[in-house]
C-alpha cells in the first residue's frame, strides 16, 4: 500500500512531505488504517503535483479516545514528538530543510505544538485548506459532525481504494452534536459503532475533488520555504 521510493533521486528535494496517520477504529466500513491511508494518498497526490520528497507514513499515534474499539493502537504525544522531531533532524542533516507533515488524524493535536515550537516544519491540510477542498467537493455534513469515518473519510477511500470499504456505509449515519467531554471521556459514549458523520452521502467524485482541492492548496506551503526549500 505504501510503495517504497528508492528508485526516485531525491537529491534535488529540498522539501519533504511526512504523511501522519494512526491505527484506529473507523466504524463497520472503514479499516483500522484509514488515517494513515489517506494522509498517504494526498501526500502522494502532492508530490505527484509538486517538486517534494514523498516519505514512508507514521501509521501509529495519538488515538487514546478510540481505545474502547479493538485494534485501536496508540502511541503517547511524548513519543510522537520525539519520532517527528527525530525524522526532521535526520532529514536536515540530509540537506532537506523544509518539512511539511501532513496529517491525517484529527487527534495528533501535538503536531500543531511540534510545528510551532520548530523552524522549517509546517502543517497541512489547515482549516482552511480542509475547507476550500470540501466547498471544492460540495460536502454536505459540516466539518463538526463529520467527524469520524463520514462523508470525507468514505469520499477519499471511495475515490482512492474503493477496495478497502467493506459493505453497509450507506446505513452507518450517527451524528453526535454534543461531544464536550470526549477527551476525558472518549468517543464511547457518543457512539456505539465507531461513526461520527453521514457516509451515506460519500462518492467516489467528491473524494477526487477533495483531493483536487488540497493538492492546489499546497502550493501555498511550498512558499514558505522559498525557492531553495529554505524557510523564510
Amino acid at each position: 500500500m505504501f510503495p517504497s521510493d528508492t528508485t526516485v533521486d531525491v537529491r534535488d528535494q529540498r522539501v519533504a512531505v511526512l504523511p501522519v496517520g494512526s491505527t484506529e477504529q473507523h466504524g463497520p466500513h472503514l479499516p483500522l488504517a484509514t488515517d494513515s491511508v489517506i494522509a498517504w494518498t494526498i501526500a502522494s497526490e502532492i508530490s505527484k503535483a509538486h517538486q517534494v520528497r514523498l516519505l514512508p507514513p507514521i501509521q501509529f499515534s495519538c488515538s487514546q479516545e478510540h481505545a474502547d474499539w479493538p485494534g485501536t493502537v496508540s502511541i503517547s504525544a511524548r513519543t510522537l514528538i520525539s519520532v517527528v522531531t527525530d525524522i526532521a533532524d535526520s532529514l536536515r542533516r540530509n540537506g532537506v530543510t523544509g518539512l511539511v507533515l501532513v496529517n491525517g488524524h484529527g487527534g495528533n493535536y501535538v503536531l500543531s505544538n511540534i510545528v510551532q515550537e520548530s523552524t522549517g516544519l509546517a502543517l497541512f491540510p489547515g482549516r482552511d485548506d480542509w475547507a476550500f477542498a470540501r466547498e471544492k467537493a460540495g460536502i454536505e455534513t459540516s466539518a463538526y459532525s463529520d467527524m469520524h469515518a463520514g462523508e470525507l473519510e468514505t469520499s477519499i477511500l471511495l475515490h482512492a481504494h474503493p477496495d478497502l470499504i467493506r459493505p453497509g456505509y450507506e446505513t452507518s449515519d450517527h451524528l453526535a452534536e454534543d461531544r464536550r467531554h470526549m477527551l476525558t471521556l472518549g468517543l464511547a459514549p457518543y457512539t456505539e459503532s465507531g461513526v461520527i458523520g453521514r457516509p451515506s452521502l460519500a462518492s467516489a467524485r467528491k473524494g477526487e475533488l477533495l483531493l483536487a482541492g488540497l493538492t492546489e492548496s499546497f502550493r501555498h506551503y511550498l512558499d514558505l520555504f522559498g525557492p531553495g526549500g529554505a524557510a523564510t
